[in-house]
């Protein structure tokens, strides 16, 4: 029986602010960041101290490793990063090396857009070689990510409940990306196609749909809004609404107490920690709003059994072709 494991799929993030330069450049592949940008950032990462991301997503396939073993798939998951350390050639290389010859590998970034999951794909097939490969292109609407957000949610709105008397409006977040990459393909064959594909991108409505879904589980929930947040310092416009659009929208309605959950990351890191903790929070403050937000789901069990499952599914779907 062929050798199987699983590959676990992530952004990746530098450990200290001297490492951010070089993150930088393989994020924009190699082309030049204005000094301001690598600046705010090294900032940024001054405020948090670091970016757990790495740390967590390691504990995250340990955990995943775990589950496994108990539907009775006894394999080693593996991590790779797109654009730090481990990068996602070099574990795809040990793979091989350590006789892996089939592997079902998810992308931690459940809702799928072509253009940032295909480069994740591209990344793992240009080293797979003769290993066989089962690619979980998205699962946004899977029932185990709903409801591990929702166990979360759920510890947030008691505990507001148990400081201010009453449930919180609830505002969902995802990383916007530039709206150039997940619009329709040119019609004119003379104009670029900026992602591969036919159809819509499936990202905005991935978005939505997780969020749906995680409300749809926390009933107590008043009311809910969802925005894109983090948008990027590269040129031309980005998914939208933002996040500070939305605080603007919910201070003329009055609104006094906001939970902001991220349903787009599966994890702590400067997104969150910054963007989220710090910019957010201020910017709410700044209108009248407090703003709170739900643990991350970081060490979830119930995130460990979905990976799990998705991972069970891909293996099984290699043993039938």
């Amino acid at each position: 029986m062929p050798k199987q494991a699983v590959l676990l799929l992530a952004h990746g993030t530098p450990e200290t602010r001297d490492q951010i330069p070089e993150y930088l450049r393989n994020v924009v592949s190699g082309r030049p960041m204005p000094q301001h940008v690598v600046e705010e950032i090294q900032h940024r990462y001054s405020l948090i101290g670091r970016s757990p991301l790495t740390e967590l997503t390691l504990q995250q396939a340990a955990l995943a490793e775990a589950e496994l073993a108990k539907i009775d798939h006894a394999v080693r998951v593996y991590v790779g990063m797109r654009n730090w350390r481990p990068y996602i050639p070099d574990v795809v290389r040990q793979m091989r090396s350590d006789g892996v010859e089939e592997a079902a590998v998810i992308c931690l970034a459940p809702q799928n857009s072509r253009t940032s999951v295909g480069l994740y794909r591209r990344a793992v097939l240009a080293e797979a070689g003769a290993m066989r490969i089962d690619f979980t292109d998205g699962w946004a609407d899977h029932p185990l990510l709903a409801e591990a957000f929702a166990e979360r949610l759920r510890d947030a709105q008691a505990r507001m409940k148990a400081e201010t008397g009453a449930y919180a409006t609830v505002l969902f977040t995802a990383h916007s990306v530039p709206t150039r990459t997940v619009q329709p393909p040119a019609t004119d064959e003379n104009q670029p196609r900026h992602w591969p594909g036919e159809g819509a991108d499936p990202y905005e409505q991935d978005a939505r749909k997780t969020a749906e879904l995680v409300a749809a589980r926390v009933p107590e929930i008043p009311a809910w809004h969802f925005a894109f947040q983090s948008q990027g310092a590269s040129g031309g416009p980005w998914i939208g609404p933002t996040v500070e659009e939305t605080l603007n929208l919910l201070a003329a309605q009055s609104v006094n107490n906001l939970i902001l959950q991220p349903i787009g990351f599966l994890c702590d890191h400067v997104e969150i920690l910054y963007d989220v903790d710090i910019a957010f929070r201020e910017y709410a403050a700044g209108k009248g709003i407090h703003l709170s937000r739900p643990e991350s789901l970081n060490s979830s069990t119930i995130l460990a059994r979905a990976l799990a499952d998705l991972a069970g599914k891909g293996l099984e779907r290699l043993d039938t072709v």
